[in-house]
């Protein structure tokens, strides 16, 4: 059994690799979160891109335990705000990962932006970095627009701010099943499936 591990103390973020593993049918893999090992110093997340900042957790868990490591750098992207908040989605109310707060702020900022201009997409980079020191980035996009008051409770972050293309709910309406489908974590976690195919 490899032992794959997720750099990251989000359980819900751990819930939804561990499901798309199961369901890819990968049993080879076991996933492990930040709180299955001994702490370690990480490094803040200074970079510019999703990418970047997937890698440099991905490169810290990995040099820390010794263990295949993964790390996600996921947020979402405005149109009408230039791409914003981007990288600093979880903490764009100024406190990391208060999601009511940074829900509330960009309903405020997005409050005279009209329908036909409230398009937005979720963005998640995932970085996988094994011990022989071999790197792989990839990226998922889920394309949709931003709706007016918060609807559903599954889900976290940005959610229940965020319609789907193509769907009349947003996406913490959806059940864990449908959002994996399509989101764009679960389309990042499938273009990474050769390379844990590999590892399993």
């Amino acid at each position: 059994m490899t032992r794959l591990l997720l750099a990251s103390r989000n359980a819900k973020k751990l819930d939804e690799l561990r499901r798309i593993v199961a369901a890819e049918g990968l049993d080879g893999i076991e996933v492990l979160g930040l709180d299955d090992v001994p702490r370690f110093p990480e490094a803040p997340e200074t970079e510019a891109t999703f990418e970047g900042n997937a890698l440099l957790k991905a490169r810290d868990a990995c040099a820390a335990t010794g263990l295949a490591s993964v790390a996600d750098d996921s947020g979402l992207a405005v149109d009408a705000l230039n791409g914003m908040p981007g990288v600093l989605s979880a903490r764009w109310s100024g406190k990391h990962g208060d999601d009511v707060a940074n829900l509330d702020l960009l309903l405020g900022q997005l409050s005279d932006v009209p329908d036909e201009r409230r398009g937005a997409a979720f963005v998640s980079a995932l970085a996988l970095v094994l011990p022989d020191g071999t790197e792989t980035a990839v990226r998922g996009e889920w394309r949709g627009e931003i709706v007016r008051a918060p609807r559903g409770t599954n889900g976290f972050g940005y959610d229940p701010i965020f319609r789907p293309e193509g769907s009349d709910v947003t996406s913490a309406e959806l059940s864990p099943r449908e959002k994996d489908a399509s989101s764009h974590r679960g389309r990042a976690i499938k273009a990474l499936l050769p390379h844990l195919r590999d590892l399993a």
